[in-house]
């Protein structure tokens, strides 16, 4: 079906409308996608000792660094509105439960400033950590200072700590972008995991992250920023 061309038919105008409505949509949607700021990783460089953390959980339990001591550890800058992080969710949510049970440590945190960006607080967190089934902790770093301390650029942002808490693997989820239509594999950070169980070297060749900035508290920004 060729539209525009061939005889008038109403029923054939209107699947072509609904067809190039569509198409449109996406269009529209795709350079959406790429007008937002996209940020990249800092790549603190590998073999950094993990900063300590020690902030609340969406229940209010308080989650410390220590709590994983003697564990490979993954935290995950993320947030609840950004795109980005929303085209991976779910995905995060397998990831847990695929390596928690393996020995994998693993905490979610949250840095955006919630004066201007309300849905990213701690109340919407957990109804967010409920609906997607996060089997770890998500933090809420309500100073800003762990995510400055990790360098923390983008949500997502990913690092990945040995068994000694040294930086192993920091970088992308996977190839996938918000409207590049790559299928979410996970495939980067999963073959560092994978590495880190296995007493494996984690590959060093390793390709930033991708995502919206950190929502900065207005005239506290970091000077990586």
């Amino acid at each position: 079906m060729a539209c525009g061309f061939g005889t008038p038919d109403t029923a054939n105008w209107e699947v072509c409308g609904a067809v190039q409505g569509m198409s449109l949509a996406k269009r529209t949607r795709s350079r959406h996608i790429a007008r937002m700021a996209m940020t990249p990783s800092t790549m603190l460089p590998l073999g950094t000792p993990a900063p300590a953390f020690k902030l609340p959980d969406t229940s209010g339990k308080t989650v410390s660094l220590s709590d994983f001591r003697g564990k490979p550890v993954l935290v995950m800058f993320i947030c609840n509105h950004c795109p980005f992080v929303k085209h991976l969710s779910a995905h995060l949510a397998q990831l847990g439960r695929d390596y928690q049970p393996r020995g994998l440590g693993i905490a979610a945190i949250s840095a955006n400033d919630v004066a201007n960006y309300p849905d990213d607080g701690p109340e919407r967190m957990k109804e967010e950590a409920q609906r997607l089934g996060y089997t770890f902790p998500y933090l809420y770093d309500e100073s800003q200072a762990i995510a400055k301390a990790y360098r923390a650029a983008c949500t997502p942002d990913f690092y990945l700590f040995d068994t000694e808490h040294r930086l192993v693997y920091r970088g992308q989820f996977d190839d996938s972008r918000p409207g590049n239509a790559m299928p979410v594999s996970g495939k980067d950070l999963r073959a560092a995991i994978e590495a880190v169980l296995s007493g494996k070297e984690v590959l060093k060749d390793q390709k930033p992250s991708i995502g919206c900035n950190i929502k900065w508290k207005t005239g506290e920004e970091p000077d990586y920023f």
